[in-house]
């Protein structure tokens, strides 16, 4: 997977250190209620899509830009479910990031936006419409995660967004 540039600028400075970034993951549905799920090309698992925000960008259209890059799919933001901070990561070639994560749940913006589900990079194996019952078994562990906390905001909406305190 490309590193973004202005992660590879502040590598530069910084070496492996650790790295910490804004993040965006999308709990998105189509008119099934299925979930759309991207195989992770480094890990093989299957995930929710993800992505890290560009300098200055918005949140919601940080996750509206990267679904669109990895799926084909056309989005469209419902809801902030839970802002969580990730664990440190260690990356294949060394470096240490960690993550702000803002989880929205987010509906396909059409039946035609949902059929176009493709794999739209290099950092998807294949990507795929997944009944929430039916999921597959190499799910990764932040996957079950964040389904677990937009599940817990979709049942109490009531409640607000998800904070960790």
């Amino acid at each position: 997977m490309p590193v973004p540039s202005f992660v590879a600028r502040l590598r530069s400075r910084i070496g492996r250190d650790l790295l910490w970034l804004p993040g965006v993951t999308a709990v998105v549905h189509d008119a099934e209620g299925r979930l759309l799920l991207g195989q992770r090309a480094d890990s093989g698992e299957w995930a929710l899509v993800s992505g890290i925000l560009e300098p200055g960008e918005e949140p919601a259209a940080g996750i509206v830009r990267e679904v669109l890059e990895e799926t084909g799919v056309e989005i469209v933001v419902e809801a902030l479910a839970a802002v969580t901070a990730t664990p440190e990561i260690t990356y294949r070639n060394g470096d240490r990031s960690a993550y702000l994560d803002v989880l929205f749940v987010a509906r396909a913006a059409s039946r035609a936006a949902a059929a176009a589900a493709r794999v739209g990079d290099d950092e998807s194996l294949a990507v795929g419409w997944f009944a929430p019952d039916d999921l597959p078994a190499s799910l990764s562990r932040s996957t079950r995660d964040r389904l677990a906390l937009a599940r817990r905001f979709l049942e109490r909406p009531e409640q607000g967004t998800y904070f960790v305190r």
